[in-house]
């Protein structure tokens, strides 16, 4: 497959590593040194405690790149806009667009540039750290689901899993994505949200009583939301996840807590603003995931 990834962070490049030992791959990416890098010296993946260097070709920019069979965008979702309308040139008449980006609902800016039958979304449970320059770790290994917004072309799916499983991923094809991802969005919402407002690590959640009632609260409008949607949302075993992960993980920062912990703007939009817009489509008030956005905005200033 003809595939263009825009996003040379740890996921991009964890994927575009891989991908490119079976496929032809370009990744973009605006940091000239690690597009320099990653031309002269390879990408450089560490994996089980043995570094592969994988060779995919890297651009600063996409001009000279057109009609790619699949587009991923793996940018923080803030910058998705920005990305494709710098990059338009990559999708043709019969491109498809894969999202594994965290949080929900990046399929409303999708479908600005594709028909639905050509967007997939997915969650990936791979983690990645950026090491240095061209050089990632690899520091989990789990599945990448997909799965289409819609009921037409899912044949395209099997392709996408083809090339995928083809370059060492394990893909899985879903039915019902939406339900995976929203699984994975209860978690968000509720502990990235809350250790974000009281600027606090993970396990301070499960040890406050205020703390974990404000859990309590946003996982309860979630839920209404999910079923509103006919998505499936157990209270009971889902504050049981989060209460394991607040023991588990209990010295764990999440992406938006660090992000306004270090000045930089955060993906709040796609995570608790994701149950905002979805309850907005359906009539539903979420009035604490309204004012939790608009607190992580005010502290983002």
């Amino acid at each position: 497959m003809k595939i263009a990834i825009i996003g040379a962070g740890a996921m991009g490049s964890i994927y575009g590593g891989k991908l490119s030992s079976a496929n032809d791959v370009s990744l973009i990416d605006n940091n000239t040194k690690v597009v320099e890098t990653i031309n002269k010296n390879g990408l450089k993946l560490e994996e089980d405690n043995t570094v592969n260097t994988y060779y995919p070709k890297a651009y600063t920019s996409s001009k000279e790149i057109k009609d790619v069979d699949l587009l991923i965008i793996f940018v923080k979702a803030i910058y998705s806009k920005q990305a494709i309308e710098e990059n338009l040139n990559l999708i043709g008449d019969n491109t498809l667009i894969l999202t594994l980006q965290n949080g929900a609902g990046h399929q409303d800016l999708l479908k600005n540039y594709v028909s639905e039958d050509r967007i997939i979304i997915g969650t990936t449970e791979d983690v990645g750290k950026v090491l240095d320059f061209g050089f990632v770790a690899r520091s989990g290994f789990g599945k990448t689901n997909i799965g289409m917004i819609t009921d037409k072309n899912k044949s395209v799916l099997t392709k996408v899993q083809e090339a995928f499983n083809n370059s060492g991923f394990n893909t899985i094809i879903h039915e019902n994505i939406n339900q995976l991802i929203w699984n994975k969005l209860f978690i968000n919402t509720t502990l990235s949200a809350t250790t974000a407002l009281l600027q606090c690590e993970i396990g301070y959640l499960g040890e406050n009583k205020f703390a974990l009632e404000m859990v309590e609260q946003l996982l309860d409008e979630a839920i209404v939301v999910a079923h509103a949607m006919n998505l499936k949302a157990d209270k009971q075993a889902l504050m049981q996840e989060i209460k394991n992960i607040t023991i588990n993980s209990k010295n764990g920062v999440t992406s938006i807590c660090a992000d306004i912990r270090n000045g930089r703007k955060t993906e709040v939009e796609t995570i608790s603003g994701a149950i905002v817009s979805a309850a907005a489509k359906l009539n539903i008030e979420t009035p604490t995931h309204k004012f939790v956005v608009k607190q992580i905005h005010a502290l983002e200033k």
